[in-house]
C-alpha cells in the first residue's frame, strides 16, 4: 500500500511550481489591497477589478514558463489547451466583493487537474498570510503544518457556512433554511476561507451553488488530504465537468445528512 501511495503521489515539481504561483499572486494582490480601483461588472453582474486580471495574467505566464504543454482555465481569460492531460484552473481573486470593500477574506485558488480530475489545490489568503496546499498522496498543510478536519456526527452539532444566503433561491432556499436552521450555528461570508476552515477543523459544513469550476476544483485535494469530503449536491465527485453546486463537510456523516436534505 505504501508503494502504491508513493507511486500516485503528486510529483514534487508540481508542488514547487504551485508554491511559486502563490508568491506571484500575493505580490500583486497585496499591492492593490485597499486601493481605489474601478469595479467592472461582468455579464453575470459579479465584480472584477484590474487586480483580478493582472493576477491571472501573471499566473498564466508563470505556468507557461514552467510547463508549456499544460492547459490553463481561468475565471477571467478563459481556456488555453483545455484538452491537455494536465490543466491548471485559476481563480486569481476569489472574493472580489470582500476585496473591493477592504476586507481581508479574499484569496487565490489554484488547481491542477489530470484528465479532468483535481490532483493539486492551493488556497492562499494574501493578507492573512495563510496558505493551504493539498495534493494527491500528500497530507494537507496550512503554512507547512499538517491540518485535519474534525469529527462531527450530527447536523445539530455542526457549524454551517455559505458565502451568501442570496445564492439560494426558490426550492433551494427552503433546503438552505433546513440546513442552516438545523445546524448549531450558521455564518456567512469568507468565500474560499470557509473551506480552509473545514480542512482545519473549525467549520463542519459548507453548502453553495452558482459556482464555477475555478471556485471549487482546488478545494478537492485540500479537503480530502485533511480527511474531509467535498462533492456536488448528488454526492458525485467534482471534476472539470461538474455543475455549479458544492457541499463540503469535515465528517462524512454530516455530508450524507446534508445531501439527504438537498435532495428532499
Amino acid at each position: 500500500m505504501a508503494n502504491a501511495a508513493a507511486a500516485s503521489a503528486t510529483p514534487p515539481e508540481f508542488l514547487s511550481v504551485a508554491r511559486n504561483l502563490v508568491e506571484v499572486s500575493r505580490t500583486i494582490l497585496q499591492r492593490y489591497y485597499r486601493t481605489r480601483l474601478d469595479i467592472i461588472s461582468k455579464g453575470d453582474e459579479s465584480p472584477v477589478t484590474k487586480a483580478d486580471r493582472e493576477c491571472e495574467t501573471a499566473l498564466r505566464h508563470a505556468i507557461a514558463r514552467a510547463f508549456p504543454t499544460h492547459g490553463i482555465i481561468g475565471e477571467e481569460f478563459g481556456t488555453e489547451r483545455g484538452d491537455a492531460e494536465f490543466v491548471w484552473v485559476l481563480d486569481p481573486l476569489d472574493g472580489t466583493r470582500a476585496f473591493v470593500t477592504g476586507r481581508p477574506t479574499f484569496g487565490t485558488l489554484i488547481a491542477l487537474t489530470q484528465g479532468g480530475k483535481p490532483l493539486l489545490g492551493v488556497i492562499d489568503m494574501p493578507i492573512l498570510h495563510d496558505t493551504w496546499i493539498g495534493a494527491s498522496g500528500h497530507e494537507t498543510t496550512l503554512n507547512d503544518a499538517p491540518v485535519r478536519a474534525r469529527a462531527c456526527a450530527d447536523l445539530s452539532q455542526a457549524y454551517f457556512s455559505a458565502a451568501l444566503p442570496q445564492m439560494f433561491q426558490g426550492a433551494d432556499r427552503a433546503r438552505h433554511d433546513r440546513l442552516a436552521g438545523g445546524a448549531k450555528s450558521a455564518t456567512y461570508g469568507g468565500d474560499c476561507y470557509q473551506y480552509g476552515m473545514v480542512a482545519t477543523g473549525f467549520i463542519d459544513l459548507v453548502v453553495e451553488r452558482t459556482l464555477g469550476i475555478y471556485d471549487f476544483l482546488s478545494l478537492v485535494p485540500i479537503l480530502e488530504g485533511a480527511g474531509a469530503c467535498i462533492t456536488d449536491w448528488q454526492g458525485q465527485p467534482l471534476t472539470t465537468q461538474s455543475g455549479d453546486q458544492v457541499v463540503a463537510a469535515g465528517d462524512r456523516r454530516i455530508l450524507d445528512q446534508a445531501i439527504a436534505i438537498l435532495n428532499s
